[in-house]
């Protein structure tokens, strides 16, 4: 399955959209107001959980500046990566698209699309007022 954001454009060049999105504790200014727990467990894991669904653990699986940053499941029953996808439009202005990806089978395909596809789009807005 793999599901993608808008495009979302910042007032940031490439480089500090990166580097923010590389810095783990950030993270928690993007999540959903809906959020019951967020822990940095390391600079490269955090977890975080929403209310009424189970706890998640990230972990940075790649970092390609200024381009480029992979975050995928730790461990759990499911293997998903987020990918932040950054554009620099010009010096002062990028553009990042986030995509989640994961293989599931049909039924679980179904029941987690919408929460999903509401989780990245809430993290892609939320950056525009994030840093």
């Amino acid at each position: 399955m793999n599901l993608e954001s808008q495009k979302v454009t910042l007032q940031k060049s490439a480089q500090e959209t990166f580097d923010f999105l590389n810095t783990i504790e950030n993270f928690e200014s993007l999540m959903p107001e809906n959020i019951s727990k967020f822990e940095v467990i390391d600079k490269e894991k955090f977890l975080f959980a929403l209310k009424g669904m189970p706890e998640i653990v990230l972990k940075k699986k790649e970092a390609i500046p200024p381009n480029k940053i992979v975050l995928g499941a730790a461990g759990g029953k499911i293997d998903f990566s987020l990918i932040g996808n950054i554009t620099e439009i010009d010096a002062n202005t990028s553009e990042v698209q986030l995509n989640f990806e994961g293989e599931f089978n049909a039924m679980m395909a179904m029941m987690i699309k919408g929460p999903i596809s509401k989780f990245i789009e809430t993290l892609a807005t939320n950056m525009r007022t994030a840093f």
